[in-house]
């Protein structure tokens, strides 16, 4: 990333004119200092936009990359830029879903622009009442179905790397590529 002087960007705050009245008249100061303008006006730029760089959705797309890094975001250059910032500003969110069902659906539309349904429970077993015979075992794998979204084309190697970068290390995770929506979707 890359902050440089920008031509012809005047400085909001010139600093000839914040000279003592000796140096008002000396076109030698009032150069130099134009000089220094020159060189600062980009760094007043930014300091006086900063919630504007801070803010995902409209700052710089370079910015964008760091504000990434700062929250733990994925971020693909191959990706459009309104993707990268989506990515940026929902990045805290999925962060706290990252393991669940949702979760998984969620970033794979978002990453990938892919509809999915995740089935099964990871063996978890549990009862709500104490002292209770524990329910039957379960199959301990977790399915997940994916069919096209914004795109006719799903990248199952990008799903599977998706699917296995959240799915629990304990869990079996099965993925399955449909044509369109499963017949009990109604999509």
């Amino acid at each position: 990333m890359s902050r440089a002087a920008v031509p012809g960007l005047p400085s909001r705050h010139p600093i000839g004119g914040l000279l003592p009245a000796l140096y008002a008249d000396d076109d030698f100061a009032q150069r130099f200092t134009a000089g220094l303008d020159t060189v600062l006006a980009p760094v007043f730029a930014t300091l006086d936009n900063l919630p504007a760089y801070l803010d995902p959705r409209v700052a710089p797309l370079d910015f964008v990359a760091w504000l990434a890094s700062w929250v733990g975001a994925d971020d693909d250059p191959g990706w459009p830029a309104e993707l990268r910032r989506e990515a940026v500003v929902r990045a805290v969110e999925l962060h706290r879903r990252r393991g669940t069902r949702r979760g998984l659906v969620e970033r794979l539309w978002l990453t990938l622009g892919v509809n999915a349904d995740v089935s099964g429970d990871g063996t978890a077993v549990w009862s709500r009442t104490a002292g209770a015979d524990l329910p039957p075992e379960p199959t301990g794998e977790v399915v997940v179905r994916v069919w096209p979204g914004r795109d006719p084309e799903v990248d199952e190697g990008r799903v599977r790397e998706v699917v296995r970068s959240l799915c629990p290390v304990h869990v079996s995770c099965r993925v399955e590529i449909l044509p369109g929506p499963p017949a009990d979707e109604g999509r």
